[in-house]
């Protein structure tokens, strides 16, 4: 018997890199899900279903900073499964970025950053909470960053578009907690993620070792290591829990 039998959750985000990881724990628990991505998850979905049960997994194509494709998600996810219980805002732009100094990040792209990353999880909350509401329960978990305690250098619109997560956790913690719905968010230290392997050697080059040596526990960090506070997180298990940042970051900071 998994963790989260009985209940649904959405995975913005869901179809590749860490978010792909994040399905497949949620789908090995017991959850049904929904894979929502820019990306084509349909390939994901349809592995996740053949492991652990037909109609159990489904995906979406969505751009979460487009509030007629939230709509959408979430109407096709209660139709599809008549509930959600779990929401992982996990969709944000981070691989591909470029470092960038602070004089020269385009403001397209700065939009373009908080579109996604702040604009997409505050519009997810917006659609989901109801249906958590008359369900008297809910699980928000917000996909943060360790980076908001220390910085990186040149990802000016990155860290501060986290920070704004931090912030958001906070404000609908306080808001949605007498619905039974807890708002917590997940940080993740620089994770070696397939699609920043991929996107974004530049990056890593500059990161990787300088991240490693501040760690207490000195190696990479991959994506397996936050599916233990995932799944807490999405679970009974933190019922009593919210407002809350947990970091998994090797103790990269300390909170």
């Amino acid at each position: 018997m998994g963790r989260l039998d009985g209940r649904v959750a959405i995975v913005t985000g869901g179809a590749k890199g860490i978010g792909q990881h994040y399905s497949q724990a949620l789908a090995a628990e017991g959850a049904r899900l929904m894979i929502a991505d820019i990306a084509d998850g349909k390939e994901v979905a349809g592995n996740l279903a053949r492991a652990h049960g037909a109609n159990s997994v489904a995906s979406a194509r969505t751009n979460v900073a487009d509030e007629g494709a939230v709509k959408a998600l979430v109407a096709q996810t209660m139709e599809r499964f008549g509930r959600i219980d779990i929401l992982v805002n996990n969709a944000a732009l981070f691989a591909p970025l470029k470092e960038t100094k602070c004089t020269e990040i385009d403001v397209a792209l700065w939009d373009q950053v908080m579109a996604i990353n702040l604009r997409g999880p505050f519009l997810m909350a917006k659609h989901v909470a109801p249906h958590m509401k008359a369900l008297g329960y809910g699980k928000i978990i917000n996909i943060g960053s360790g980076s908001i305690f220390n910085g990186i250098p040149w990802m000016l619109h990155y860290v501060t578009s986290k920070g704004g997560i931090m912030a958001m956790t906070r404000v609908l913690a306080l808001e949605l907690g007498e619905y039974g719905i807890r708002v917590n968010t997940l940080s993740p230290g620089l994770t070696m993620s397939e699609t920043l392997i991929a996107e974004n050697p530049g990056h890593i080059a500059t990161a990787r070792d300088r991240v490693v040596a501040a760690r207490s526990l000195k190696r990479d960090q991959h994506p397996q290591d936050l599916l233990g506070a995932l799944v807490f997180l999405a679970s009974a298990d933190s019922d009593f829990m919210t407002g809350q940042n947990v970091l998994v970051d090797g103790g990269n900071s300390n909170t």
